[in-house]
């Protein structure tokens, strides 16, 4: 079984690159199937600057003579058929494009002393009725667990953009309040976001409204809400 492994892609870019196992456990025997395909994606696709955060910026890659992801499918094909080679490619192309967006919003938000999940969190508050919400109701509408939100909540609340006070009717719970600092900086981020188009580009809103529909189901099938 591969462990981590270490490989250049050739830039000078940083340093090495560390590729989670998870991801080339497939390139194994019999016959370290696919291993060419995978060698690929992990040289040229990544590049990690620390441990796989929610803060890591990922270095775009040098121009490729081939797709990668393309040329992985293409093995899978002749290794296993047509059968699992879509669910392949597209979930290898999803994780691939989360890393290229999530690095782009993060360049465009680190200059506010944020990350995308902060600023996700933040803006939760932001569009609240009243500025302020219970951390519990926060974790269930960003889809996280409690740790996580008492990591984010702890975050903005060190760069002063919220504060924590009990709620007024129940000792229990934590609220968590948007300050003038934390409206003035989202605000500022939403603003840059939207004309950076979310780091999507080049894809058009037509395209981006298609992409929205074929993940929806996927979505609806694994949080059960309505799909009608």
């Amino acid at each position: 079984m591969l462990g981590i492994k270490h490989v250049r892609d050739g830039t000078n870019l940083g340093p090495i690159i560390e590729v989670p196992e998870a991801f080339i456990v497939v390139a194994r025997d019999p016959g370290a199937v696919a291993a060419a395909a995978i060698e690929a994606i992990a040289s040229h696709a990544w590049s990690s600057a620390s441990a796989c955060t929610s803060a890591t910026l990922p270095v775009m890659a040098p121009e490729l003579p081939f797709d990668p992801i393309e040329e992985a499918a293409r093995q899978w094909r002749q290794h296993w058929g047509d059968g699992p080679a879509p669910a392949m490619a597209a979930v290898t192309s999803i994780m691939r494009v989360q890393q290229i967006v999530m690095g782009r919003l993060n360049e465009i938000l680190a200059p506010h002393d944020l990350t995308f999940p902060r600023y996700e969190a933040l803006m939760l508050l932001y569009l609240s009725r009243r500025g302020s919400l219970p951390l519990g109701k926060m974790g269930v509408r960003l889809q996280v667990h409690r740790t996580a939100v008492t990591n984010l909540i702890d975050g903005l609340e060190r760069s002063r953009y919220l504060e924590r006070s009990p709620h007024p009717s129940d000792r229990r719970t934590t609220l968590a309040t948007i300050t003038k600092a934390g409206r003035q900086v989202a605000q500022t981020a939403t603003e840059e976001l939207n004309a950076a188009q979310f780091g999507t580009e080049p894809l058009e809103p037509r395209e981006l409204e298609t992409l929205v529909g074929i993940m929806r189901g996927l979505r609806a099938a694994a949080d059960h809400f309505p799909t009608v």
